[in-house]
Parts: structure tokens; sequence; C-alpha cells
């Protein structure tokens, strides 16, 4: 997995005035878990960005005014109307521990259901697993060459070296259904956004009568 190496600054404050502060200068509030003690630390928002608007993961080397620490992102929350970023929580890993993370599903090959007139229908475009950092790759590849129409992978088909899946595993992550059913599903999802909503009609009491 690749890395990617970041120097924030410690939080002297961790209060809600002192986030609202970081914020309106552009700057993250973060924190980190997991370890022997919580950090709490921030850092311009541009340092983040091409570590989170993309499809890759990263193990991430934190720089906390030189005191140094591995770390993977556990959550991140968005403003919800301007979609910048507001807080990041971090999980800090180890060398001989196992981590869970989710990493990116990457498809491969060329399907036969295709070929014959299918539609691909991905269900999971990211799976969590569990392993040491060491063995975490960039991302899980599925080779759906063999996949014909009807066919469908499931969690529980699946395989790493090292790593435990930890989705259920009769959950589906990727199928090839037939162009008709394709239609069909297409068709009755226009269908439904067609339909107009009807106000609900709020009941007479006795006293409004």
């Amino acid at each position: 997995m690749k890395t990617f190496n970041i120097e924030v600054k410690k939080r002297e404050n961790t209060g809600k005035a002192s986030s609202r502060r970081l914020r309106a200068e552009e700057n993250v509030p973060c924190v980190m878990y997991g370890g022997d003690k919580i950090f709490h630390f921030y850092a311009h928002e541009n340092s983040f960005r091409k570590m989170i608007y993309t499809n890759e993961v990263f193990i991430i080397d934190l720089d906390i005014e030189g005191d140094k620490h591995k770390a993977v992102i556990h959550e991140i929350q968005f403003h919800p109307v301007t979609d910048k970023i507001n807080h990041i929580d971090f999980i800090e890993v180890f060398e001989d521990k196992p981590v869970n993370v989710h990493i990116p599903v990457e498809l491969s090959g060329s399907s036969v259901g295709i070929k014959n007139g299918g539609k691909l229908r991905q269900k999971r475009r990211a799976l969590k697993v569990r392993g040491l950092i060491k063995h975490l790759p960039s991302k899980l590849n599925i080779d759906i060459t063999d996949i014909d129409i009807g066919h469908v992978v499931k969690v529980g088909d699946l395989s790493y070296d090292n790593l435990e899946l930890l989705d259920p595993h009769r959950s589906m992550v990727v199928s090839v259904i037939s162009s008709r059913v394709a239609l069909k599903s297409a068709t009755m999802a226009e269908a439904e956004e067609a339909v107009p909503e009807v106000a609900e009609v709020p009941e007479t009491t006795e006293e409004e009568k």
C-alpha cells in the first residue's frame, strides 16, 4: 500500500470554539486514536486533498511537530453545504498489529458474459479487510474473465493472501446480468421517479369540524 507523508501541528485547545477558529482559517481539526494516547492536531485543508479526493487508500506517515506515527483514516466529516472537510479521525497503526481498512476493488479481464451481450453490475467498490499493514495492497483485484450472464461473485468467493475479508460472505460484489433484466430495472427506476408525490391529508379532529 502507498504511503502519504504529512506534517501537522498540535492543538492546544480542543473545544468547539477552537475548532470553529481553525476552520475559519481553512484548517482541518483532527484526532488520532488507537495508540497509548489520543492526539489532537490540525493542518491546512490543502494538505489533505491528494490523500482524500482519490480512490486510493494510504498508510499515512504523520509528523506531529517531530513526533512521528503511522495511521489510516477512520472517518471524514464534510460540511453539509460546502462539502469542505470539517474533521478527520485517524486510527494509529503498528507494524505488528493487524488493522481493519476498506480497500478499493479493481476489476480486470474481459467478461465472457459482457461479450455475449450482458451488462456488468458492481455492487461493492471497496471491501473491508483485516491484516498487517505490510500485507495491505492498494487495490483488491477481481478477474471477471470467466463471469458469464447470470453469474455472481460474492465476498465468500474471494480470497487474498494474508488478508481476512470482513464483509458478509453472501454479499454480492459483482455480477453480469442480461440486457433484458438491465433494461427492466432501468425502466422500473424511471417509472418510480415519474410518479408524483401525494401529500398526506391530515385527519380532521372533532374540534376542527
